[in-house]
């Protein structure tokens, strides 16, 4: 058995030396009939708590559903919305999700799927054995439910990932480095400015600061907007904002005016919080770009002829500024945080149980590419038989309807209860299933992501430095 499961494993006995409680009869979670649900909680050895809400008797269908949160405060919660908690309560599911270890960083990973199959362990024994158990994790979440996917067979049987942060703490950190690097040296030249090891959260603050008030004064120019594009290219940025319409496709103009407009709504701010968050997490920096050639990664990416008709409109030479960013490219990792995050902070290296993730077309904040990359892992592995990926055509990170949640769970309860994937996880099946719900509408469509652009090898090993 390997090291990792044997460890997941050993927390079932620290599960039952946490502290339990539920709340005085009648005691209802905020938002639900005290006829309708019990709400439980308690505390697990390592401080995580837990929360659990339970149909009234005679009402559970026998599923559990275990909720993996974003990120975030490290606050328990067990559904994606209070919409979604209300209306899987009213068709009978139980639902539980722990805090992760409050006591670190937000970036909970080295405590997340530990507590997760602790916080199961605690919730079965007080409401007894379920007929089959779920996972669903979201964001940050997203990436721990793939990992429960991987390590939970004989505990879970099926997952379902929404707008999961698939392609791992390592792909994230790099690609972002990227965008943050190439707005440093191309919009603030010769400024120097720290865009890794954060020691405090001002830093990573200031940096965000500095790089958003760069940007914003770009986008006045030709020469500034098409920069931009360069550095939206390397974030993996959609070119569809909220409450826009989609741009045409040979519209680079409109596009980038639309990625300016993700940029300018505090998008580098979420990223450098994400940054020390990790940091703090892994023990030190695990992204790196010496070595890495600006021109092979934006040749890689779906949004070069953006860059390229910009860049000519503008009358820059773009040759020049890529040949520069690979010349000035020198951060470097620290080995053992990259070693940490491909321990803690990965997925993809196989699948233990059915799973299903979907993913908005158009997500600022977890790229859809990243769902190219998880793929590819899960096919290397010899597990893309388990794996089923869905997409809703809207803007936004996360920003499901309930009937889309719905039904997305539904079709893993399907393929656990049959067997065999079928056509129920396909968009038309799904856009039946959740506008037959008569809820809240749905917009599941055929869609397959590009490739993230982030230019280091999938394997996430660590690189020679």
């Amino acid at each position: 058995m390997p090291a990792r499961v044997r460890a997941i494993r050993a927390t079932a006995a620290l599960a039952a030396a946490a502290a339990l409680c539920l709340t005085a009869p009648g005691a209802a979670h905020a938002g639900t009939s005290p006829a309708a649900a019990q709400h439980l909680t308690g505390t697990l050895a390592d401080g995580a708590t837990w929360i659990a809400d339970v149909p009234a008797p005679g009402r559970w269908n026998g599923t559990l559903l275990l909720f993996s949160h974003g990120f975030g405060p490290t606050v328990a919660q067990d559904a994606p919305s209070e919409a979604a908690r209300t209306a899987l309560l009213a068709e009978g599911y139980a639902l539980a999700g722990s805090s992760y270890d409050p006591n670190g960083s937000q970036w909970a990973l080295a405590s997340a799927e530990r507590d997760q199959f602790a916080t199961l362990d605690a919730v079965t024994a007080k409401i007894g054995t379920p007929r089959r158990t779920l996972s669903v994790g979201q964001s940050m979440g997203g990436l721990v439910n793939a990992q429960l996917a991987r390590d939970g067979a004989g505990r879970i049987d099926g997952a379902l990932g929404l707008c999961g942060l698939v392609a791992g703490g390592t792909d994230l950190d790099n690609y972002q480095l990227d965008a943050e690097y190439t707005i440093a040296r191309l919009l603030l030249p010769g400024e120097e400015l720290k865009l890794v090891r954060f020691d405090t959260q001002a830093e990573a603050a200031a940096t965000a600061d500095r790089l958003t008030a760069a940007v914003t004064a770009a986008q006045a120019t030709p020469a500034g907007r098409a920069r931009i594009a360069l550095a939206a290219a390397y974030l993996n940025v959609p070119d569809w904002a909220p409450g826009k319409d989609r741009p045409a496709a040979d519209d680079w103009q409109g596009q980038e005016e639309q990625q300016y407009a993700w940029l300018a709504q505090g998008l580098l701010s979420f990223v450098e919080g994400g940054r020390y968050a990790v940091e703090q997490s892994v023990g030190g920096n695990n992204s790196w770009n010496r070595g890495v050639d600006y021109a092979a990664l934006l040749a890689g990416s779906p949004h070069a002829p953006r860059v390229r008709a910009l860049y000519r409109a503008a009358g820059l030479d773009l040759g020049a500024d890529l040949d520069d960013l690979t010349a000035g490219a020198a951060v470097t990792a620290d080995p053992d945080a990259v070693r940490a995050a491909a321990r803690t902070s990965s997925a993809g290296q196989g699948l233990g149980v059915p799973l299903l993730d979907v993913h908005t077309t158009a997500d600022n904040l977890v790229p859809v590419e990243q769902e190219n990359r998880f793929a590819d892992r899960v096919r290397a592995s010899g597990d893309g038989a388990l794996l089923r990926q869905a997409y809703v055509e809207r803007q936004g990170h996360c920003a499901f309807t309930t009937a889309e949640t719905l039904a997305a769970v539904h079709a893993v309860e399907r393929r656990v209860a049959t067997g065999h994937w079928g056509a129920v996880a396909e968009p038309a099946a799904l856009q039946q299933a959740a506008l037959g719900l008569g809820l809240d509408g749905a917009a599941y469509v055929p869609y397959r992501p590009g490739e993230l652009t982030v230019g280091r090898a999938a394997s996430a090993r660590t690189p020679r430095l």
